[in-house]
Order: structure tokens, then sequence, then C-alpha cells
């Protein structure tokens, strides 16, 4: 198994600190108080080949201005990563020091840091533990081998499917923002992502909520139970090389910017102890590998910018990056975001697109094992089932693919394009537990215009117009689509190979202005997000399906917010 998809391992090594709370071994005979600094070592969780530990350090003496803890191992496990403290290894032996911002450790004092190891044969805890030269007292009984399998998850436990059986945060700034809108009191309660769209999120813009405020309000939702906590990751560099709307703060070369200002402090804050007990689901860089696939030279969709990014290698190196970086954090399960059957469902795009994931989930030290799944219609509107028409209807001697709406797609919708793309991740090399989100935040299609059948079979575009519940002009249609409606509410596991569905992007966000507006967040203007224009190669030159008015992108949309509900589907009570 991998380390994505094992239990936590019970494996510890505990030390009592002054507090008495649990008793370490006293050869000296001197009580507890006596015990210059404690360790608490912990084996979070184990695979086949490797492990993820974290350790805390009590220091019951002076006050230190830099630490180091050395300690040896008795087999031959080897430290391949860590975090919140600079871990090197020579031979059997250890040394973890710290970094600079958590170099002071004050008398009863206590740091933690983790790492992810490898190892063969048996992964025996250590036996002695030395900070600054002195040697801490560490018992290490504690079981060695994982828990059965059949046991059912304890508090911060490592899962199959971290949406099964927990709750998931309701980010309080949008429920009050919905809660605001007339009728908005019915969907306020319901959990959305939440966005680090830019380096300065994550401490929180213009006097908002920051990724700790974020999670400290998770732990209060949590109570007892388990709970999840949904982020997006999106601030690669050049971001979104063919749609101006939703372009990014760093630059097409800025690729060093985006590991240490924005990934590096984002994996330091989740890799809190504090935070352990939280699930957090990661939806890694919406619309960025696709636009790799099919954004690029010789496509006639294909952008400059686009070309760019591959050529450059930005976009592989910044997923790569983020999930190796956020997969050591024993708790973080990451998604990687895998556009849309309208996007991605042909012959051409799909397998190419399969084999882009992989090469960016074993890039910059990434493996396989840091994915823990995929995400599917992420911010998009294309609906989760079609259930008037299926691709191998055949009608007046014409096949269904060759509809002008289905254009020789392999797919209908989402539901069964996740499902198919699972199983060509994991031919390709994913593991084989992997699981499927997708997002009906919008995707419902309700209302008036929703048909109850069949379209008329005079014709294979009257009979697919006339029954598809997605009523956008084009699939390649991406802002702010008039007519769309609330979907499918948050539910786990509610089909096979699908982990959840989400509401990733919050109803009332803008996806882009409908005409330029300036502003200091790199956003450009898209005329895909402008109700006049008439199109591009990547919708066929159709009009864009766009509603007027629009704001910035991730800015509040009332008026789409009020036609969400009103064409959600399952329709508000």
């Amino acid at each position: 198994m991998t380390r994505t998809r094992t239990a936590l391992l019970a494996a510890t090594a505990l030390v009592a600190g002054a507090t008495g709370t649990a008793f370490a071994v006293d050869p000296g005979g001197v009580g507890a108080a006596a015990v210059p600094c404690t360790v608490d070592y912990r084996v979070q969780n184990q695979w086949d080949t490797g492990f993820t530990a974290s350790v805390t350090i009590t220091n019951n003496s002076a006050a230190k201005s830099s630490w180091a803890l050395k300690w040896s191992y008795a087999g031959n496990q080897r430290i391949t990563s860590g975090w919140n403290a600079k871990v090197t290894q020579s031979g059997a032996d250890v040394t973890a020091a710290n970094e600079s911002y958590n170099a002071a450790l004050a008398t009863g004092g206590s740091v933690s840091f983790g790492f992810q190891g490898s190892y063969s044969g048996t992964n025996a805890v250590p036996a002695t533990f030395t900070l600054g030269g002195v040697t801490c007292n560490v018992d290490s009984g504690g079981p060695t081998d994982p828990p059965d399998p059949t046991d059912p998850p304890g508090p911060g436990d490592r899962v199959d499917n971290p949406y099964s059986g927990a709750k998931v945060y309701v980010n309080p700034e949008w429920s009050a923002k919905a809660a605001a809108e007339p009728g908005g009191d019915r969907i306020a309660d319901q959990p959305t992502g939440v966005w680090l769209d830019r380096i300065a999120a994550i401490n929180g813009v213009n006097g908002g909520m920051g990724l700790r405020d974020h999670l400290d309000a998770a732990l209060e939702q949590k109570g007892s139970g388990e709970l999840v906590v949904q982020l997006v990751i999106y601030n690669l560099p050049g971001r979104d090389c063919s749609a101006l709307a939703s372009n990014g703060e760093l630059g097409p070369t800025e690729i060093d910017r985006y590991k240490t200002e924005y990934i590096d402090p984002i994996a330091a804050i989740l890799a809190d102890p504090k935070y352990a007990g939280l699930r957090i689901v990661t939806t890694v860089e919406i619309d960025s590998l696709p636009n790799l696939v099919t954004n690029v030279t010789p496509r006639p969709t294909a952008t400059p910018n686009c070309d760019t990014m591959k050529a450059n290698g930005n976009y592989v190196k910044g997923v790569g990056y983020a999930l190796n970086k956020l997969g050591d954090v024993p708790n973080v399960y990451n998604y990687v975001d895998a556009g849309h059957h309208g996007w991605l469902g042909w012959d051409d795009n799909f397998g190419a697109s399969a084999q882009m994931f992989r090469q960016a989930a074993t890039a910059e030290g990434a493996t396989v094992n840091d994915v823990h799944g995929f995400i599917a219609n992420t911010a998009n509107y294309s609906a989760l089932k079609e259930d008037h028409f299926k691709i191998t209807d055949t009608v007046a001697g014409k096949s269904v693919r060759e509809s002008k709406w289905v254009d020789w797609n392999r797919y209908a919708d989402e539901l069964s394009y996740a499902q198919a793309l699972r199983t060509e991740l994991v031919r390709i090399g994913f593991d084989s537990g992997i699981g499927m989100l997708i997002d009906t935040s919008r995707n419902g299609w309700g209302g008036s215009a929703r048909p109850t059948g069949p379209g008329a079979t005079t014709s294979v575009d009257t009979y697919v117009d006339g029954g598809r519940y997605d009523r956008r002009i084009h699939p390649g249609n991406w802002c702010n689509q008039s007519g769309a409606g609330l979907g499918e509410r948050p539910q786990a596991e509610p089909e096979p190979g699908i982990d959840a569905y989400v509401w990733m992007k919050p109803p009332g966000e803008s996806d882009g202005a409908s005409k330029p507006i300036d502003n200091d967040e790199g956003k450009g203007f898209d005329r895909m997000c402008d109700p006049t224009y008439t199109g591009n190669p990547r919708n066929n030159n159709n009009m864009s399906g766009a509603l007027p008015d629009a704001p910035l992108s991730g800015h509040w949309f009332s008026a789409q917010f009020q036609q969400l509900m009103r064409n959600a589907y399952p329709p508000l009570s």
C-alpha cells in the first residue's frame, strides 16, 4: 500500500515530561522533573518501503536559542525529506536541527517536526535521543505493526476516503455572503473550498481570514468527530495560460517564488501538529496541466502563453513541488485537477492528459503516492449525468457522437468521464485506491429549461439538443454561464470510484469580469466572460453564453448566486 492509502501506524516512543502524564524509565531514581528533555517520536504512517514520523521535543532545562536533536537507527532507515527542521543523516546517525523560525526553545517549551523515510525489513523506534549532547529520557516501547485494517479509524488516522464519516468545513466568510442574499440561508451551511489564489491569501487579504484562521475555525467546527477542510492551491507561475480572467500574480519564470513564498509557507502551516486531527484536502492547480496538452502548438487552440509554459516546464515543476511538499504532511490528501469531459474527453486529449498528470506527479521529488486522487469539473458547468442520451445511441442512422454538441467526444457527462479517467490513471501507474471528486457546485441545470425526456428523433442533433440537461451554447463555454444552477449537494461516496461530490467553487463567486476592470490582483479581461463575444476556436466560434455585469474572478456576483438558486437541481426547498 502507498502512504496515501494506509491507516495510521500506532508505533510510538513516548517520553514523559514534567507533567507526569506518561512516565519514562528513570534509571537514576530521580523524579520526572529531573528529566532534562523528553522526546515523543511517533511513526504516523507506514507502508511496505517507507514511513512518515513526527517528533516533539520538550525542553525541561535552561532555555535554548537553537537546538539539535540526534539519534541513531538500528536498521536501514533512510530519511528522504523533512519539514519544520533541517534533517540530515550520515549512515545510521540522524541530526534534526532547528529552522530559523523555531530556533528558540524555552524552559518547558516544545517544538515539533516531521519527516519521511524509507526502510526494508523492520522499522524499530530509535532507543536513545540526545538534545545538545544531553540524553533525553526515552521509552522506546509501543506497537510496531500496523493496526488491523478492519478496525475503524481513530481520530487523526489516515483513511482511504477522507470524506467518509466526516463533516466538511463551512467557510464562515462565504457562508455570511450566502446568508445575506434573499433565500441564501437555504444553502449557507454548505461546505465550499477555500481558495489560496495568491501569496497574500495565506495570511488573509484585506482583513479577511488567512489559512491559519480557517484551520482554527475548522477545529472549532470539528468537535469530537472528523472534519475535512478543502483548500484550492492555485498560484502557479504564468497561471491559466489560456484564460486571461484568472491570470495570477506570478510571471512565467517565477517558479522559485512559487516554491519559497507560496508552497513552503502553506506546507509549514499544514504540518503544525495543532492541525493533525483535521483531514485536509487540497485541489492542486486547476486548469494548468490540461493546457499543456490542448492549448499548445500545433493545436489550433494554441496560445503563446501556453507554449511558453510548456517550454519552460514550470507548470510541471510547480505541480510536482506542491504534491511533494504537501504530500509530506500526513493528514493532507492531494487531489490533482483533471479538467472536465468537455475539455479532455476526446481521444487525442484523454490519454495524453493522463500521461501529463503522471509526468507532474513524478517531478520535483514527487511520486504517484503523493496523489490521493483527482478532481473533475472544478469551477465548471458540465452536467453530472445526462439521462436522456448515451454515447452509444444511434439516431436517424448516425451515432450520438456525430451530433454538434457531442462532436465525437467519448463522454456525455462528468460521472462517466471521471470514472473512465480513474481507470486510465490506474492503468498507467497511479495507485489502485485513488478516488475522484466531482465539483457539482454549478452543474445542476434545473429550472424551467430542464428537459424531462429525450429530444425528437428527427436527427441526431434534435435528439441530443432536446434532451441534454447542460443548456450551454457550447461545452467550451466556461465563464459565468447563463441558465446554470446549483448541482448535487456535497456528499461522500455517491458512486463507485467517486470519493465525493463537492462544492469546490463557492457558488456566487465570479469566474471573471464581463468587461475590463483595473485591479491589483493580476487578473486580465477575457472575452469569454463578455456576453457579446462571438467566440474562438476553443468554443467553435459560438457566443460566450456569459452573464452581463460580472465582477472580477473570485468576487461576489449576486445576480449569478440568485440564478444558481433559482435553477438548482435537485431544487431547493
